[in-house]
């Protein structure tokens, strides 16, 4: 009976390890699959423009902002641009900032919704209706 419940025991934990696991290597070089249960994916709470705009490279701190943007709007924003390596000093070339539009929300409100999203950093509006939000040093800027 104990032996049953072990394995049954170690077939639960292996199939949760598989689902929401993650691959680690331990000291000896073996690699072990170790659960990672509380990790959010935040990635459903956006969408992407083109395919050819990077995302994967975001953190969690800036895709919860994402997040919280799209659930203060009750849409997902729009990703029109992610990482751009060449973009000199900008939060862009360190993954750190994303270009954004929320299709059927006025600018304000998306502004409104990024001000209130912790950890928000930066904050700018342009004239094309697109928003910039990222998680570098709190600043606004409005370039109209």
């Amino acid at each position: 009976m104990r032996l049953l419940l072990c394995v049954g025991l170690s077939l639960a934990i292996a199939a949760t390890s598989a689902i929401a696991g993650e691959a680690s290597t331990e000291s000896n070089g073996v690699k072990k699959r170790r659960a990672n249960l509380f990790k959010h994916d935040y990635s459903a709470a956006y969408t992407v423009q083109r395919v050819s705009v990077r995302t994967a490279c975001f953190p969690e701190k800036l895709e919860a902002i994402l997040a919280h943007i799209a659930q203060q709007t009750g849409r997902k924003p729009v990703v029109t641009s992610g990482h751009r390596p060449r973009a000199g000093a900008s939060q862009h070339s360190h993954c750190l900032a994303a270009d954004i539009r929320v299709p059927g929300v006025s600018d304000r409100k998306v502004v409104a919704a990024a001000s209130t999203a912790p950890g928000i950093g930066g904050i700018g509006r342009y004239c094309n209706g697109i928003i910039h939000v990222d998680v570098g040093p709190k600043r606004r800027w409005v370039y109209c």
